[in-house]
């Protein structure tokens, strides 16, 4: 099976430290929604894992945050494709539940709604070091995108021996359908 697992903020849509709080605030990033699309045409599962602790902080509701993803849902349909599901952590950081990145709750309960035993052949695409520590908690694959806070990341430097750096979204999907990433 064919499985890509998305980090949200600052992979398919604009991040900001302020929190994304409104479905207004939701702005795909350039080419991402394609990308998306590509992947689903190319016939891999594609879910989506995201900590939103701005719900826990009061930011937002959990239905404005429902209100966001069928922003994409909508932006996707106008492509053919879908979103195979969205996992995500509404809690904050203390409040050390298992859902939260870098812990592996929400990429164990992806593999459950995909019918795996395993994510070993997953891919993981995220902008920050927790998104990469939760691949590698499950021994999928993680990616790493230059957009949202990737380039922070990349400037701390921890933990990115050997993973892969993309430019965006789009990037990753040329390369992933193009054959030069297994």
């Amino acid at each position: 099976m064919k499985l890509v697992i998305l980090d949200r903020d600052g992979v398919i849509n604009q991040d900001s430290d302020n929190f994304i709080k409104s479905v207004d605030e939701f702005i795909p990033l350039p080419g991402s929604i394609k990308a998306i699309a590509r992947l689903k045409h190319a016939g891999y599962q594609v879910y989506i894992a995201t900590n939103q602790s701005g719900i826990y902080r009061g930011f937002y509701d959990e239905a404005t945050l429902h209100a966001m993803h069928e922003k994409l849902a909508i932006l996707l349909k106008e492509h053919d494709a879908e979103i195979d599901g969205i996992e995500f952590c509404p809690h904050g950081p203390d409040d050390h539940c298992n859902c939260r990145k870098p812990k592996a709750g929400m990429y164990l309960n992806i593999a459950k709604r995909a019918g795996l035993t395993n994510l070993s052949e997953a891919l993981v695409v995220g902008d920050s070091l927790r998104d990469l520590q939760a691949a590698q908690s499950v021994n999928a694959k993680p990616h790493l995108v230059r957009t949202g806070k990737g380039e922070r990341t990349i400037k701390k430097g921890e933990g990115l021996n050997g993973i892969p750096v993309y430019n965006d979204l789009a990037d990753f999907v040329k390369q992933l359908l193009n054959g030069t990433i297994n």
